[in-house]
């Protein structure tokens, strides 16, 4: 007879899994009980209290008082806490930096904008600003006697494993080692750095905190001078192998479209970026390096009622609609969200794309389609939100 040997779980791993399991049931269903968490994870209550209170001695969960309003004695009810514990995201655009931490819940320590103009700017000085602003944001977690778990930073474009950004058009960036070249410029900061793309890092942000939180299919739209998608099937980002899945700025819609950067003509990003936007509805604008100011114009003319205004705004949200439909039939997501200028301009350019969507969604009720909540901020908040994914996944904080 041949023996074989089979694996054995490690009972430290099967610990960490179970920790993330019961962090995760509290973040969706807080305030709850031991009890609670015990009946809806299958975990023995012997387990979870156990847990919880390794969870609670690291600061993780706290006991949040009494509750009567159940069959038998009152329970004592748990929320998350974290209060010691901050993720700091980083967003690059075209024209600002943002900084935002946050705890576990989702709750902003922080959050900071700092005009910067990062598309001319070049790399080597965008560096230098990231590691000044990062070094501040550390100060004022730590002197609030928080520590920083980690640090992801938002980039408009593409991002590899290794936080490498081959290619950000927005920002005239190509081949750029941002990782390696931010922790050079921090000193090697204590904290894990990683570098992954905004619409990643948005979608993210609308998974946890927006008001679609927990939708296991979502897709996230960025605005910008470039057009990407972020997102989550069946619960799970997707990536795709070298992890440029979303890349769509390029996607041709209009054959006889405006002429795109990339030598061809109609794609995504010529007829819905920023800069698209701002040069069909206010053709006196010019060069444009500060795009909020153009965008609030757009809207005082379509709330008085500018027809020319209002007819392009009608326009581009059939686009709109239209680049919705190909993300329906390819991905199936539940909601797909619009954000940066496109959720700024949505009351006018949602109801076109919802008529459009509409029309080219075979199957009723078909995709929603609605506006960010989460402002220039999603990628920043997406990436506070990554940088706890240790914790969140059962690892305990050190020290």
């Amino acid at each position: 007879m041949i023996s074989i040997d089979r694996p054995t779980a490690d009972l430290g791993d099967v610990r960490v899994t179970n920790r993330a399991v019961v962090l995760r049931h509290v973040r969706r269903h807080a305030p709850c009980s031991r009890a609670d968490v015990a009946a809806h994870t299958g975990l023995n209550k012997a387990t979870v209290s156990s847990l919880v209170g390794e969870l609670i001695e690291h600061g993780l969960l706290r006991e949040t008082g009494l509750t009567e309003n159940r069959v038998g004695r009152p329970a004592t009810m748990l929320v998350l806490d974290g209060a010691r514990y901050v993720g700091l995201g980083l967003r690059v655009g075209a024209d600002e930096l943002v900084a935002v931490a946050a705890g576990l819940g989702g709750d902003p320590v922080l959050t900071w904008r700092r005009a910067f103009p990062a598309a001319t700017a070049g790399p080597e000085e965008t560096v230098k600003a990231l590691a000044a602003l990062t070094r501040r944001a550390v100060t004022r977690v730590t002197g609030a006697e928080r520590t920083v778990l980690g640090l992801t930073v938002a980039v408009p474009g593409l991002v590899d494993a290794d936080g490498d950004v081959p290619a950000a058009p927005a920002l005239g960036w190509r081949g750029v080692p941002l990782a390696a070249a931010l922790r050079r410029a921090l000193r090697d900061p204590g904290f894990p750095l990683t570098v992954d793309s905004e619409a990643n890092l948005a979608v993210l942000a609308e998974q946890r905190h927006g008001p679609y939180a927990g939708t296991a299919d979502l897709v996230h739209l960025t605005g910008g001078p470039v057009i990407g998608a972020g997102l989550i099937s069946g619960g799970r980002l997707l990536r795709g192998s070298r992890g440029f899945a979303g890349d769509i700025g390029h996607l041709p819609l209009a054959a006889d479209g405006p002429p795109c950067a990339c030598g061809r003509r109609g794609c995504l990003t010529a007829l819905l970026g920023v800069d698209a936007v701002i040069g069909r509805l206010l053709p006196d604008a010019g060069p444009v390096t500060d795009h909020l100011p153009e965008i609030e114009r757009i809207q005082a003319l379509a709330r008085a009622g500018d027809e020319p205004a209002r007819t392009g705004l009608t326009e581009i949200g059939r686009l709109l609609g239209q680049a919705a439909s190909v993300l329906a039939g390819l991905l199936d997501p539940d909601v797909v969200v619009v954000g940066g200028h496109l959720a700024a301009l949505a009351p006018w350019l949602l109801p076109a794309a919802h008529a459009e969507l509409a029309a080219r969604t075979p199957v009723p009720p078909g995709v929603r389609l609605e506006a960010s909540t989460l402002g220039s901020a999603a990628g920043a908040l997406g990436g506070a939100t990554a940088a706890l994914a240790t914790v969140e996944a059962g690892r305990l904080p050190a020290g």
